[in-house]
């Protein structure tokens, strides 16, 4: 089971449709003009399809269409990555408003309309009426022969990926070698002027701190002085007054106790202020004026300020500004060493070759096996003695997908040459042609649900049968949905949907409804009559009901 539930409306026609799928095979079927495709078409827009204001009914401000799926572990991850949450039962959702603006969810989180479709290539697979014309494009072809034999091709492109990268690099290194030079030299000059002075990190801030140090320096010696002084005079000095008045209170703290916790304090001020005598003396006996010094630091400061005037640049930011010359130039020595870089390209193409050499061989070897497989299913849908071939051949041109290039070529009649399925000129044959290759490789892809629209256009009588049960084979392994106008083919889905139209003052609906038992009967007769039902076409309806109930899954 995987497409639970359609909820469309005002929906082009639709006014309000809610229809529970269930799993296997079913059709939908109606009058030509009952919309039979407005379900297909309902969910190619929910799963992220140009939406305009022309699906919007008329007289309806908005279309609201959503789709239950049940949730498949292949899509989690990307749900989880991209930030949705992950609930049994899968919720997309799209609206259209009559000015053409679309909005969607994912599980009730807002979703673009490119991860709509990011989804729907997991979700659906679908089989349009036109299905033959993806297969004359090259990318299409190419990827169901890699499908059928399961390979990847992820290595291949990054290996191109690689050796394109290489490639550029190497020619813009050639076609910009004296440009390179020279900018070279510029950034070797600078880094040689520069690195002579070697800036540190932390350097200037230094250089600053001691420069301002030296120039106050007997300035910084009177002020240890007299603080020494003020300190410890004999008869005015303020350890002498501290150490006076912690005695005093002292002497009589035995009577008030209040004095003990003032005296503590003098205590603590008495220690510190003597730690303080301790370091001006410690100060005095190392500091000096150093005329010596003082010059030097002038002689490094000037050099500094002369390199940030020339190059425009605060002192502090010299020391980056050498480190990113200095990384800059590594890249353009890299840039600059043609034998490297040629090395490095021939290394990516070699490994390119491999890989896309590999690709090749099991293109190849799978090739004649999906020719045989899709040959097989042409010969039970009325094209016996029908050939087709998968064609492998070298590219003109490596490429990102490999070396080969892929086509599809079909003979429908014994004898006949293979041509390109598009130079194919009957349609009936096209869509035969589609059907056998969607059946053949439908079985490759992830999505649980194949739906297809009108894929059995043009066949009718045993063909049409053999489409039908072709059709139910596919259903017991999957979800197959199938809009057609064959009764055969209606006969032999599992559940069977019809589609109407009514008319009335206030415009033209349609409604989708499960036909069982006589209503179902009644609808394969309508098919087989032409649109009228007789006893002839009842009886002959009950038949091919009964008769395709109890017959063989599928076609071996």
């Amino acid at each position: 089971m995987a497409l639970r539930r359609i909820t469309l409306r005002d929906f082009v026609i639709v006014q309000a449709l809610e229809l529970d799928l269930a799993a296997g095979f079913t059709v939908l079927t109606g009058e030509t003009g009952a919309g039979k495709s407005i379900l297909i078409d309902a969910l190619q827009l929910i799963l992220g399809s140009r939406a305009d204001a022309g699906v919007v009914r008329d007289g309806a401000d908005k279309a609201d269409l959503s789709a239950e799926f049940d949730c498949p572990p292949h899509v989690q991850p990307w749900l989880e990555e991209a930030g949705f949450a992950l609930e049994e039962v899968l919720l997309l959702r799209r609206t259209v408003d009559a000015q053409g603006k679309s909005r969607a969810w994912i599980n009730g989180t807002p979703a673009t309309a490119g991860q709509l479709r990011a989804l729907g290539d997991s979700l659906l697979d679908i089989h349009g009426q036109h299905a033959w014309q993806s297969l004359t494009r090259p990318e299409s072809v190419r990827g169901l022969l890699d499908a059928f034999a399961g390979l990847q091709t992820a290595e291949t492109t990054a290996r191109w990926a690689q050796w394109r990268a290489d490639q550029q690099a190497l020619e813009r290194a050639r076609m910009a070698q004296s440009t390179l030079q020279q900018e070279r030299e510029r950034l070797q000059w600078q880094v040689g002027e520069v690195g002579k002075l070697a800036p540190a990190d932390g350097e200037w801030d230094e250089l600053e701190a001691q420069h301002k140090r030296l120039s106050h320096a007997q300035a910084l010696l009177d002020s240890a002085e007299g603080a020494l002084q003020v300190l410890q005079d004999e008869e005015s000095g303020a350890l002498t007054g501290l150490t006076r008045a912690h005695a005093l209170l002292q002497d009589q703290e035995h009577i008030e106790p209040e004095f003990a916790n003032l005296a503590g304090i003098l205590s603590s001020s008495l220690a510190q202020a003597n730690d303080v005598v301790h370091s001006l003396q410690m100060y005095l006996r190392h500091a000096e004026i150093d005329p010596q010094r003082m010059a030097e630091l002038d002689s490094r400061i000037s050099l500094w300020m002369a390199l940030a005037r020339r190059y425009k640049r605060p002192p502090a930011e010299l020391p980056a500004l050498l480190s990113n010359w200095k990384n800059e130039l590594l890249a353009l020595d890299a840039a600059t060493d043609l034998e490297q870089l040629e090395s490095a390209e021939a290394a990516s193409a070699k490994a390119y070759q491999a890989a896309a050499r590999a690709l090749s061989l099991g293109r190849a070897k799978a090739a004649p096996k999906l020719s045989a497989a899709i040959t097989k299913a042409m010969q039970g849908l009325g094209m016996e003695g029908g050939k087709f071939e998968v064609a492998v051949s070298k590219a003109p041109e490596p490429a990102s997908h490999g070396i080969d290039d892929v086509a599809f070529l079909v003979a429908g009649h014994p004898g006949t040459t293979p041509k390109p399925v598009g130079k194919v000129a009957s349609g009936g044959e096209l869509s035969r042609i589609s059907l056998a290759i969607s059946v053949t490789t439908s079985e490759l892809g992830v999505a649980p649900t194949l739906i297809f629209d009108e894929v059995d256009s043009g066949v009718g009588g045993a063909v049409a049968e053999t489409v039908g049960q072709l059709m139910q084979r596919l259903g017991v392994d999957r979800q197959v949905l199938a809009v057609t106008h064959l009764p055969q083919v209606a006969a032999c889905a599992h559940h069977h949907l019809k589609v109407s139209k009514q008319k009335s003052d206030k415009g033209t609906t349609s409604t989708v409804a499960l036909v069982e038992g006589d209503a179902r009967v009644a609808e394969v007769a309508r098919m087989l009559g032409g649109g009228k039902s007789t006893s002839t076409t009842l009886a002959h309806a009950r038949e091919m009901l009964d008769l395709a109930a109890v017959a063989p899954q599928g076609i071996h």
